[in-house]
């Protein structure tokens, strides 16, 4: 990797004598590979050992990470028992360390790497709004998040300037893991390098000043800040945190996780609290470069009157299918329903009004509403919680037909059953005199 001849210049001279270390480990050393294993499925560590045999090597950051590779069109993968995430990347959800039933705001969250952790560290209480501003990339944080199983989750679709009015002084906690120059990312990734400038920092922080205006706002008198970035530069850093312990009532937090580097003060204001921020190094760490800092924030924000969620006016012949449905597979969940044309969701309890919102995924989808039936979605398989369900086994052959959108025989006329492989829900199947009628989504399906 030929590295741009200023940024040479400049970490040579940040860096002194840690310098040769650094660009040798920037320039050749291993990219490390890691996933993390879903808390909200059934016995998942057990099945995913299965899938891995041998002795899984921990990820040195998040108590569900590993070290390794995963495949995308893997059974593990599609059925949300693994998310392929670059370890150092784990730290952030790790020092964000989300208690069930808070209020969590993930500002930037695609792809919804740190928003599965997020919601994992909930355990199905409380409330997630994952937000991006990039409406393809929301549409695929929102597909994760399905996938993951997630039913306390809103995706919306906004500038986080535009969410103020609908959420301030609302959350416990917000993330944001901000846009940045990406030069922590710069042996994994060439395009990094390629659109990397001098000026590009600069630019990048006056844009996470923006976002984190904005963020403050949404924080409840107490709320937690966590703010990271996958560069190394202190414009981004150091600096850009001394800019917020100047301008805005917020005190840093000590980030008590184990080989990591303290943030470098004279790289900001020289304030000691600076320590308490983290550094991730390729020369130390396993993984790529990260920065993260976590705030308390000791201001006030106006709370809005919020109203709740108009409850779904389904038409009588809707409520029966849906009834009939519930029959066969009673809910466990208590969310209320909603109705988004012929949509049926459950909107997460301590969700507020969607009046104004651009949102993608308004809690969990439970399915369509067909004419004198219901047809349940693949997200609602995904979120199973009740094991009294019918269920069929089916086998791995099974599954790549199934997710490649073609019927396969199994003896039986169950109607509507839950699949598994192996104990592993992977979707609902319709079984009808010895065929399994397929109901995996189009736009998601694909040849294993």
């Amino acid at each position: 990797m030929e590295l741009p001849e200023i940024f040479s210049q400049k970490y040579h001279a940040l860096l002194g004598a840690e310098a040769t270390d650094f660009f040798a480990a920037l320039t050749n050393g291993e990219v490390q590979k890691g996933f993390r294993y879903n808390p909200l499925k059934p016995d998942c560590l057990a099945h995913v050992e299965k899938f891995y045999p041998g002795a899984l090597q921990p990820a040195p950051y998040a108590a569900t990470g590993f070290l390794g590779a995963v495949n995308g069109k893997s059974l593990l993968h599609q059925a949300g028992l693994v998310y392929s995430q670059e370890p150092s990347a784990m730290i952030v959800a790790e020092a964000a360390a989300a208690q069930p039933g808070e209020k969590v705001l993930d500002l930037c969250a695609a792809p919804g790497g740190k928003s599965t952790q997020l919601a994992g560290q909930l355990q199905g209480e409380g409330l997630l709004v994952a937000n991006e501003i990039m409406p393809k990339r929301a549409k695929i944080l929102s597909e994760n998040l399905e996938r993951w199983g997630v039913r306390n989750a809103l995706v919306t679709n906004h500038a986080p300037a535009e969410l103020v009015k609908h959420f301030s002084g609302f959350f416990d906690r917000i993330l944001v893991d901000a846009p940045c120059s990406g030069e922590g990312m710069f042996r994994k990734d060439p395009e990094a390098v390629a659109q990397w400038t001098p000026d590009l920092p600069v630019a990048c922080a006056a844009r996470q000043k923006e976002i984190l205006t904005a963020a403050l706002q949404m924080l409840k008198t107490g709320g937690t800040l966590i703010y990271s970035t996958c560069t190394f530069a202190p414009e981004e850093d150091e600096m850009l945190v001394s800019w917020l312990l100047e301008n805005y009532p917020v005190t840093l937090e000590p980030i008590v996780l184990a080989n990591t580097s303290a943030g470098r003060p004279e790289w900001g204001n020289g304030d000691p609290a600076l320590q308490k921020t983290v550094r991730l190094w390729p020369q130390k760490n396993q993984g790529e470069g990260h920065f993260v800092a976590k705030l308390t924030f000791h201001g006030e924000n106006a709370t809005l009157k919020r109203k709740p969620a108009k409850k779904a006016r389904l038409t009588s012949e809707a409520k029966a299918s849906w009834e009939v449905f519930s029959q066969k597979f009673p809910q466990t969940f208590t969310e209320r329903l909603v109705v988004f044309g012929d949509q049926l969701w459950q909107l997460p309890a301590e969700a507020p009004t969607l009046t104004g919102l651009k949102v993608l995924r308004p809690g969990l989808h439970l399915g369509t509403l067909k004419k004198k039936r219901f047809e349940p979605s693949l997200a609602l398989a995904l979120a199973q919680q009740n094991e009294d369900w019918p269920q069929l086994a089916i086998s791995l052959t099974d599954w790549s037909k199934y997710v490649a959108g073609e019927t396969f025989a199994q003896p039986g006329n169950q109607g509507w059953v839950v699949l598994q492989v192996d104990h592993i829900t992977v979707g609902f199947g319709k079984q009808v005199q010895g065929v399994v009628k397929n109901f995996y989504p189009k736009g998601l399906r694909f040849q294993v």
